[in-house]
């Protein structure tokens, strides 16, 4: 999903000394059933991106806690960490950050240290998103998609101080976010660029100036990883894929249900179910597109002979639209298929050893701050208010999130819980 960036925010860091927590951590021998902070802190170093990605243990979901219509207004501690309670409570433990511009990243990192030091069976680690532009990006000028943005350079020296200084919790490194795909017209970038910076993350990590379990990724379209356009296939993505520590791909049945339909549309032998049949048998599809796409990269790796593991970084479905995706174009948007995609999307990666960044947790109501009912809103499984919806229904009734608030709400279900009014919104695709 694409991010805008604001002004660069000045983060103030402070300094883990690594290799000595790492020293205390070999010197240590604890068992199993040990409930000391201290512990659950020192234990933190041993799970390493390798352990955690395509492990269903870690289940992994893109998070960024705003709010408000702006991100001038940036959530505190304490309302990350009311948000990391509710995630840890349906078993997410791996999130993922875009750019690190923004003080929320900090903010998140302060929040889960404090989190792991209060509770002791709480456990969360973080992908940490360094954002890339090309020059004249989000600016009244031409983006120049030759040259990149001066601002890169910082972004990634924020990056780097931030997995220094809490290298209990940042695991995984992303050099930019869907920055190569070339529908990103605003400010995608060359392969060279994201292969420079990761190059040099993987230089800091050879000479001990990064941990030396940190993975380094890129997080873009399948198309961007050469599972598309053959337009892609350079000796830059080539190069890149050998460089990173793995390949991080993002799918999107959803905006597809408009710009490449044929999948979504109900066939004629289709033609005789009851709207919901429709729908049902409509989802296995877009999920069997989402697979699609992620065996296109595989296979593409395999033909250059990269043998990597490969991962979701991104792929969701908004549960409303007032656009492309509402009543009056795709029908795709509503509670009832979100909920269809989260879980086929969930079975299969958890499957296949797969791991998936969901998006996302919370709707955030900036990415299209004019437009309430925009699909950009409303891609959480939880609305703003901590609204649970259908897809997280069980678990409501499960009381996992008894006591829980967000912003002194408690978790209850959208529609008050009445399927028959949820059932109202949804609607059959379009025929063929």
């Amino acid at each position: 999903m694409l991010y805008k960036p604001s002004l660069i925010h000045t983060l103030s860091m402070r300094t883990i000394h690594t290799k000595a927590l790492a020293a205390l951590v070999l010197m240590a021998s604890f068992s199993c059933n040990e409930k000391s902070t201290e512990l659950q802190i020192e234990k933190s170093t041993e799970v390493t991106a390798k352990e955690i990605l395509g492990n269903p243990a870690y289940l992994a979901i893109s998070f960024e806690g705003y709010r408000e219509r702006s991100r001038d207004i940036q959530p505190s501690v304490d309302q990350l960490k009311e948000d990391l309670k509710i995630l840890s409570a349906m078993g997410i433990k791996l999130v993922r950050t875009y750019n690190v511009q923004l003080a929320h990243a900090a903010t998140l990192l302060k929040a889960i240290q404090e989190l792991s030091k209060e509770e002791e069976d709480f456990e969360m680690y973080v992908m940490l998103g360094a954002w890339m532009d090309c020059k004249n990006a989000w600016t009244d000028l031409e983006p120049d998609h030759g040259v990149e943005s001066e601002q890169n350079a910082q972004e990634i020296a924020r990056a780097v101080a931030l997995a220094n200084s809490y290298p209990e919790i940042v695991k995984i490194l992303a050099v930019g976010n869907e920055a190569m795909v070339k529908w990103a017209t605003s400010y995608f970038v060359q392969p060279d660029v994201i292969l420079k910076w990761v190059n040099h993350l993987q230089a800091l990590k050879a000479a001990g100036d990064l941990p030396k379990d940190l993975w380094i990724t890129s997080s873009d379209d399948f198309s961007s990883w050469g599972g598309g356009d053959p337009s892609y296939h350079t000796e830059d993505l080539k190069k890149l894929a050998q460089a990173v520590d793995y390949i991080s791909i993002h799918t999107y049945p959803y905006h597809n249900s408009h710009y490449n339909p044929d999948f979504w549309r109900v066939p004629l032998e289709e033609s005789k179910l009851s709207p919901i049949e429709k729908v049902d048998q409509a989802m296995l599809r877009a999920r069997d597109f989402a697979i699609s796409q992620y065996d296109s990269v595989a296979n593409y790796m395999k033909s250059i002979g990269v043998d990597k593991p490969i991962h979701i970084g991104e792929t969701g479905w908004a549960s409303l639209s007032d656009g492309f995706y509402g009543p009056q174009g795709s029908k795709a948007a509503d509670e009832y298929k979100q909920a269809l995609y989260y879980q086929h999307m969930r079975k299969w990666t958890n499957q296949k050893g797969i791991s998936l960044f969901y998006f996302e947790a919370f709707n955030e109501q900036w990415k299209d701050a004019g437009n309430p009912i925009g699909s950009e809103n409303h891609f959480g499984l939880f609305g703003l208010k901590g609204e649970a919806k259908y897809a997280l229904w069980d678990l409501v009734d499960q009381g996992i999130f008894k006591g829980l608030t967000r912003d002194g709400n408690p978790i209850v279900k959208t529609y008050n819980g009445n399927k028959e009014r949820l059932l109202q919104d949804v609607l059959a695709p379009p025929a063929h």
